[in-house]
């Protein structure tokens, strides 16, 4: 993780034998690059705080309208699909709720909340960063299951399974335990000029280990393992889809595009990201030698690049649930209905729709 590591402790922590932990911003640094001709006050005091407030109202407004929607609906009415959506928009919003925090922290440089928050915070972030990105796995996993294997007689059980079990074990278990570092780790302490920082503090004699193989880790769980699984599984739906002619077959096409835009959006988002950090990783592990330009070039390029990928969150509710028919028609009623009327919103699927090919391009389309 970085949150507002990488604004400060990414360069204070290169060379120092400070004893103080692996964060402190005390007078006994030495900085060996000026890097703050580059990371000004203002990208750090009024880019990310504006960055973290529109995604923190984009995402909130998009994931709590996905959960009101789906919470409306009875038990027996909600399929698979809506399932997933209700599991990836609670894990966004109890993602974006932490960037409030962090946007006062970023325009302050200085932490006003206390220990346990910070604790609490870090934690939240944490588990719901990788509960979203594990789930978007599952997503694709179950879609490849309803249009690439509808005709196998075990997909049902085994889409049930990834639903209401699998989910839990690989998604949620590992996004848990993934937080216990922050537990360990994450503490305020007092920095320079009095500011209090609320961040990871490892031991100093180590600290850029530990730092780079929480960068690699985020990388791996976070990136790369739900990237081949989107990646995997959504190139073979689309040429599931495309086998044979598209033409006159709208929905068809609808659903190619849509698949195509679900891959690309989770790589514009994240691939820059864990780019940056694994660059860092490498730097700390003196993989890659030091320099005072690639450094500076590094911070502005994580500045950017970690909001990019928070706004993943935000446009999981357009591409995962806003899309697909029934989802909108499901919200104008719970907008408009008395809750009563809204138990009743989606009906009934018919049994074995998903095996033809126009129910297949509509089931992806609606994930």
């Amino acid at each position: 993780m970085s949150y507002y590591e990488h604004l400060f402790f990414d360069y204070d922590l290169n060379d120092t034998g400070s004893g103080s932990g692996s964060g402190d911003l005390a007078g006994d640094l030495q900085e060996p690059c000026d890097v703050e001709q580059v990371m000004t006050a203002d990208l750090q005091q009024v880019f990310l705080p504006v960055v973290y407030t529109l995604i923190f109202i984009l995402g909130i407004t998009g994931n709590g309208l996905v959960v009101i929607v789906l919470g409306c609906q009875r038990r027996s009415k909600c399929s698979l699909t809506d399932r997933y959506r209700l599991h990836l928009s609670a894990a966004d919003l109890l993602f974006v709720l932490a960037l409030p925090f962090w946007a006062v922290d970023s325009a302050l440089a200085n932490w006003r909340f206390g220990a346990a928050t910070c604790i609490g915070v870090h934690v939240i972030y944490t588990v719901n960063l990788y509960g979203s990105v594990l789930i978007l796995a599952f997503i694709s996993l179950d879609r490849y299951l309803a249009v690439v294997r509808a005709t196998y007689t075990n997909t049902g059980g085994l889409r049930q399974l990834l639903a209401h079990r699998l989910v839990y074990v690989g998604a949620w278990l590992p996004a848990g335990l993934l937080a216990v570092p922050d537990l360990v780790f994450a503490r305020t302490q007092e920095g320079g000029e009095g500011a209090t920082l609320c961040q990871r503090f490892y031991p100093a004699d180590n600290a850029p280990i530990w730092v780079a193989v929480f960068r690699l880790q985020l990388v791996v769980v976070g990136l790369v393992i739900p990237g081949l699984v989107l990646l995997v599984c959504y190139c073979v739906i689309v040429t599931r889809l495309t086998r044979g002619p598209l033409g006159g077959q709208r929905q068809k096409r609808r659903a190619v595009r849509t698949t195509i835009a679900l891959v690309l959006c989770f790589f514009v988002c994240w691939l820059p990201y864990g780019v940056g950090i694994s660059v860092d990783a490498l730097l700390r592990l003196e993989v890659l030698p030091r320099g005072c330009t690639l450094e500076a070039v590094l911070g502005v390029w994580l500045v950017v690049a970690e909001p990019m990928a928070f706004a993943h969150c935000c446009l999981n509710p357009l591409l995962y649930a806003f899309l697909g028919a029934g989802f909108k028609s499901s919200a104008r009623r719970a907008l408009t209905l008395s809750r009563a009327s809204s138990l009743k919103i989606l009906p009934r699927r018919r049994p074995g729709v998903s095996t033809t090919t126009e129910s297949e391009s509509s089931s992806l389309h609606s994930s």
